[in-house]
This record gives structure tokens, sequence and C-alpha cells, in this order.
């Protein structure tokens, strides 16, 4: 569904601060028909302009893709017919109504009156929209506006979908209520999405697979799981009294697999593969050596961890950030259909 080979994006910039900036450097994507993946990265990484590219939305300096079968340097148009992009941000007129945003979404892809007024109440039902057709949009909740975002596109029923920050700035239950949606387009559609979130949680909920970017490049792919089994083991949080760390951070280093023990504030902090396994025999060890415990922590691999191994900070770390906002200031090509 999508094919990229060494797509990059070269940004030039006149003036007494000018320059270069590689924005992308030659990224490679392989997603086929039907999956669900994630595309992360931390702030300037790249993530917003290889997804403009994908989108038609931005001329690639460098490299080739075909997006959803067509080829999108020589056939953009034919890639805008068959996808939909749901932005970042609200992308509805405040002073229409919820129908007539959609009806009109469904005319400008060249769907007939008739068709469209057939497709718009499925949508709107499918998405729990019912009942707000006369709604203007403006009046709208954060959860309502971001399904009307999904449905405007979905309208033309496209092969892939694209969907940026889907769930950026919803409440908890609007968030899951939107994951809902998305699972069910992908089992009853079979349509192929591709993702880009903040959310490690969502992430790892909803992914097939997951695509990580930083640097202008692609630095790892596989699955939620993969991904999470390159942190070497569980996190181990062990309490003790604070005269007590250094004797109980003894017992640690002598498990085998132990790494990364750190002691502060009367915790004693370590990793090791198969924590459960081990926490026996250092209850015993602790027991033995009269230290009570006063607490005990496991923490299985997270997302973020993956983020913070690969690439020295956490997903929400701001990195530059300088590519990301050249890129939305840069004139981009009519979006028709």
């Amino acid at each position: 569904m999508i094919k990229a080979h060494g797509l990059a994006r070269q940004f030039q910039f006149k003036g007494r601060k000018g320059g270069v900036i590689n924005a992308v450097t030659g990224v490679d994507i392989l997603i086929e028909a039907g999956e669900l993946v994630g595309f992360l990265g931390p702030n300037g990484a790249g993530k917003t302009t290889t997804l403009r590219m994908l989108t038609t939305l931005l001329a690639p300096t460098a490299g080739e893709a075909t997006v959803a079968g067509c080829d999108l340097m020589k056939d953009p148009r034919g890639v805008r017919r068959r996808i939909g992009y749901v932005a970042q941000g609200f992308g509805t007129s405040e002073e229409s109504t919820v129908y007539e945003e959609l009806e009109m979404q469904g005319r400008l892809y060249g769907l007939s009156k008739s068709v469209a007024r057939v497709r718009v109440p499925e949508l709107m039902d499918q998405l729990q929209l019912a009942g707000l057709e006369r709604r203007l949009t403006k009046t709208l909740s954060g959860g309502q506006r971001r399904r009307l975002d999904v449905a405007l596109g979905l309208i033309h029923t496209p092969d892939l979908l694209f969907l940026d920050e889907p769930t950026a700035g919803l409440d908890p239950q609007s968030r899951a209520n939107l994951w809902a949606h998305i699972r069910r387009l992908r089992a009853e559609n079979g349509m192929t999405l591709f993702l880009t979130t903040h959310y490690l949680e969502e992430a790892d909920a909803l992914c097939d697979r997951i695509l990580v970017i930083d640097n202008g490049r692609i630095i790892a792919e596989g699955t939620p799981n993969s991904l999470k089994a390159q942190v070497s083991g569980d996190s181990v949080t062990v309490g003790v009294g604070a005269e007590q760390m250094a004797a109980t951070a003894a017992i640690v280093v002598r498990i085998a697999g132990a790494s990364d023990v750190l002691t502060a504030d009367g915790m004693v902090r370590f990793r090791v593969p198969g924590a459960h396994s081990v926490l026996p025999g250092l209850l015993r060890a602790l027991d033995t050596a009269r230290i009570p415990a006063e607490s005990l922590h496991i923490n299985r691999p997270t997302l973020d961890d993956v983020f913070l191994l690969l690439t020295g900070r956490t997903l929400r770390e701001a990195g530059d950030g300088a590519a990301s906002r050249y890129a939305a200031d840069t004139e981009v090509p009519d979006v028709a259909a």
C-alpha cells in the first residue's frame, strides 16, 4: 500500500541565517494492505515532513514512492483520490453544519449528490454523529469534532487513511472512543491505516508495527513487543531503609543479568531480564541479610524506554523542531481531488 525508497526532503533558506536543512534523509517504507502502522518520533525528527510528502502536500527532493497503487511524483492526483487524510487540527468551517461539511467533501471527491446523501448518514451512524446533522461544527465537543474529521477522511471510501495525531487534546474517554472506531475501521473494512501519535500507549494498543524516525531517518521498526524486547530487561525497584541501600545493592549486583543498578531515596533500582523469575531469590537473600523490603515494583519495558534507548530522549521531550516548522511554512501544491 505504501512503498517508498530513498525519500528525502531538503529545505534551503536565504538571508543571514540561510542554509540547508535536511529534514528527511533517505527514508524507506514498506506497508502492506490492511496493516495499521504507527509512525513515531521526537519533535523535529522528520515525521510531519514525511507524512506531508506521502500525502502529496510536499514534493520530495529525492527518492520515489508508490502510495495506494499510484506513483507519488507522476500521479499525485491519483494518490489523492485513493487516500484519506485526517490532519492534526480541526479541518472544518465553523459556520457550516455537520451535514454540509460531509456532503461538500463527498462532492469534492466526485460523489454524486444522490450517492453523497446515502454515504453521509452511513458515516454519521458509524462514528456516533447521528442526530448532529444540523449542528454547526463550532458547537461540537472536541471528541465529536475529531470524529467528524475522521468521517471527512472516509467519505470517499479510501483504501488508505492517514491519521495525524488523531487524539491530540482529547480527554481519556474521547480518546478511548476514537480508538474503538479506528479498530472497527480496520476490522470491518480491511482499511490500511498510517498513524502518527505522541501517545505511546496509543501506538502500543493499536498498531501492528511501528516505525521510529529520528534526525530524518528510520532508526527502528517492528511490532511493539519486538521493539520493547530491545530494552535490557524489566525495571525493578526495591524500597528499603536508607541505611540499607548499599547492602541491598551489593545483593542485587550478584543477580545474573542485573544491570543499571542505582540507589537513591531509599530505593534500589535495576534492570534484569525475566524479573518475576529472579524475585523469589532476591527476597530470600534480603531476608537472610535481615533487610526488610518495604516495597517492590516491577515495570515491563515501555515504548518510552525504547525511545530513550534509541534516541537518548523520551518521545515527549522537545527536539529542535526547526525542520517541522519550516515544512509547515513551505508553500504546498493545490490538493483538490
